[in-house]
């Protein structure tokens, strides 16, 4: 387990509880001094559990035959991996093909937790949706912290403040939880999906599901919103425009697998909106659903506060790291053949003919190989 060398990531691979329980399994681990700091592991609680320690990066991934981390290798790193070693992390595997390509190259096995399936087997590993889960938390907070208005409805001597209204653009897994944590701070809360599917579940969350029809709309086979025709994001540009206006918040999840996130929110909306309105693009490390929104900033457009922070699960790291923990040891757990003490990854198994990417040489996920053929 090497650090993580990606600026601002703070979260870390295995933390030391699980760590413990992979040496119990039969697993030697190694990993590199400082490994969960920014998550509030020390080196002791490490040592304590087991966990053998390195100061010299290079080693720590050159000596391995499993690698586990949370943000995908460095060109320099892959050229330490050893031939045959796995290597386990997020490799963003439709934007890095130079990446993917130079891993075949080095004939590593490498995973990538983006493509884990989601299916009832595979969901105690699906790592997308535990840290969006924490990240649709985290926009809530962000946007409480940044609104000049109070969520909950108070009644005081002084008057009655009325009850901050959010609306929640995307009700995936991040979209659910930012619905619930705004419902728990008190605000009154409005939600659109293109899957109608979702109503349901936003109003059993005590949340108003806003209903824009926009004709013939689905879900992928795992679960994720199908791209929409330009007719249909303009009907549902249209149809949100009111609700947006009206809103003192605004959360856009909304993200397509492996492509660039869908522009729904214009400047006109934005400017629309009451001065002191705030508004999270949770889309936009992957080109954002905002207009103006810039990764890592917060920028004022006709006074409403547009905020474009990157990497939240790393905000509440802690949490994070335990929960994409849980997701590699039971991804290692169900793989692993106790009696001969190694992993062994039938290509015909589902989950493995889907998040394995490269293997002995060879790109052999055929969604990835077929992308520039």
């Amino acid at each position: 387990m090497p650090k993580e060398t990606w600026p601002g990531e703070l979260r870390t691979a295995l933390v030391p509880a699980n760590a413990k329980k992979l040496i119990r399994a039969g697993f030697e681990i190694v990993a590199e001094s400082g490994l969960g700091q920014g998550a509030g592991f020390s080196d002791h609680d490490y040592t304590e559990a087991g966990v053998k320690l390195q100061s010299n990066h290079q080693s720590v991934v050159a000596d391995a035959d499993l690698v586990l981390r949370v943000r995908k290798p460095s060109a320099s790193e892959v050229g330490w991996l050893r031939r045959g070693a796995i290597q386990v992390s997020f490799l963003d595997p439709f934007n890095e093909r130079a990446l993917v390509d130079a891993l075949a190259e080095q004939g590593v096995t490498a995973i990538s937790m983006e493509m884990i399936p989601r299916s009832t087997r595979a969901q105690k590993m699906d790592a997308l949706s535990s840290q969006d889960n924490l990240a649709g938390y985290v926009t809530v907070i962000q946007a409480a912290y940044h609104s000049i208005k109070a969520f909950p409805m108070m009644m005081t001597p002084s008057g009655t403040i009325r009850p901050c209204r959010v609306f929640v653009i995307g009700v995936g897994v991040a979209g659910l939880q930012a619905i619930a944590t705004a419902k728990r701070l008190g605000a009154r809360v409005e939600a659109f999906d293109t899957r109608p599917v979702t109503a349901e579940q936003v109003r059993s969350l005590g949340a108003k599901f806003v209903e824009i029809d926009l004709g013939e709309v689905g879900q992928t086979e795992q679960g994720y919103a199908k791209a929409l025709t330009e007719e249909q994001i303009a009907l549902q540009k249209e149809g949100q425009k009111k609700v947006i206006a009206e809103s003192d918040v605004v959360i856009t999840t909304a993200k397509l697998f492996g492509r660039p996130a869908p522009r729904i929110v214009s400047r006109d909306m934005l400017e629309a909106m009451q001065p002191g309105s705030v508004v999270v693009d949770m889309a936009v490390e992957t080109g954002g659903n905002v207009e103006g929104a810039v990764l890592d900033q917060v920028t004022e457009i006709g006074g409403v506060k547009v905020i474009g922070q990157g990497n939240l699960p790393s905000q509440v790291s802690r949490n994070a790291s335990e929960m994409y923990s849980n997701n590699l040891v039971n991804l290692i757990e169900e793989f692993w053949d106790v009696d001969n003490k190694q992993m062994v990854l039938d290509p015909e198994d589902e989950i493995i003919r889907l998040a394995v990417i490269t293997r002995a040489g060879e790109i052999v996920n055929e969604t990835i190989r077929n992308l520039n053929t």
